[in-house]
């Protein structure tokens, strides 16, 4: 007897559905930020959006006085490599741009379409991103572009001035700042227009030490900042030249509230603050999404004339 055997003949599977996913034109919430400042009677509102899957940032930015009126408004467009800042009242933009060109090569552009300026800047990597060569331009062009080397312990620049003493020339001027080690603390020298700034940094937990001296006008300071406690700190600085000095103390609770108080008598005016926030830091990481400083202004000859300030940040997301 012969035995048949039936194969089975695979069926074609049905394809699974490509999931196509549509960009979202509006993906972020709307944040508005608003801020008032007592001092100038003045409002400082911001409104900012995402779209385009987070993108394209839409910002728009105006003030407005005591009546009402609104002044300064901007329209402002930013993706990771196209910038637009538009000026309402001016009816002028500020157009920046950046490409990577290379892995080591990147460019950058910015343009003021008002004044017909602006600048190209190219900034190349040598072998490590811890040295940079760019070499930056002014468009249009008046001379020679702008060369600045950057490496680990400083930086380097090389750029064309002119100099109108008696007849107007050209001359090439070398800036540049370098940083090092030296004994337990840090040294700073910068050179910038014929001026130099010598910088020591002396810093341990409890103590900061920091002198400093220009030439050539043999300008001598030093600053002086010493810590109590982790909440408890007294910054100190002194002009020998001038005999200014001013002092701070500052106290903190947590990293939402700081009281400082100070004297400057430069100004001969004393002072106290009170923040709730982080004092650098932004509306959204406050307290209920809310930055507040009072400030109290004395002045030494005339208490009388004593003055109250406040200014209050709030964001809102919707």
């Amino acid at each position: 007897m012969e035995s048949t055997t039936t194969t089975l003949t695979p069926q074609p599977k049905t394809p699974t559905p490509v999931e196509t996913r549509t960009p979202m034109w509006w993906s972020s919430p709307v944040r508005v930020t608003s801020e008032f400042d007592s001092v100038s009677s003045m409002c400082f509102h911001k409104i900012s959006t995402k779209f385009m899957d987070n993108l394209v940032k839409f910002k728009l930015s105006f003030q407005n006085d005591s009546n009402g009126q609104v002044n300064d408004p901007h329209i402002s467009f930013i993706s990771k490599n196209l910038s637009l800042d538009y000026d309402v009242e001016e009816r002028n933009a500020l157009v920046k741009a950046n490409l990577q060109l290379s892995p080591s090569l990147h460019l950058t552009a910015t343009r003021d379409i008002k004044a017909q300026q602006g600048e190209l800047a190219v900034v190349a990597d040598l072998a490590s991103t811890a040295y940079k060569f760019q070499l930056s331009s002014a468009l249009p062009s008046v001379g020679l572009p702008r060369a600045t080397l950057k490496f680990p312990i400083g930086e380097v620049s090389l750029e064309e001035k002119e100099e109108t003493e008696d007849d107007v020339k050209k001359v090439l001027s070398i800036n540049g700042t370098l940083k090092g080690q030296l004994l337990s603390g840090v040294c700073t020298a910068s050179y910038q227009d014929e001026n130099l700034n010598m910088r020591y940094l002396y810093k341990d937990e409890l103590m900061s030490f920091i002198p400093s001296i220009s030439l050539p006008s043999n300008t001598l300071s030093l600053a002086f900042k010493r810590r109590y406690s982790p909440s408890d700190k007294l910054s100190y600085f002194y002009n020998f030249n001038s005999n200014f000095w001013s002092v701070v103390y500052k106290h903190k609770v947590g990293k939402d509230y700081k009281f400082k108080a100070g004297y400057d008598s430069e100004v001969q005016l004393g002072w106290a603050s009170f923040w709730v926030g982080d004092e650098a830091g932004k509306a959204k990481a406050a307290p209920k999404k809310m930055k507040f400083q009072l400030m109290l202004q004395v002045p030494r000859d005339d208490i009388k004339t004593s003055t109250l300030m406040f200014r209050l940040k709030k964001r809102w997301d919707f």
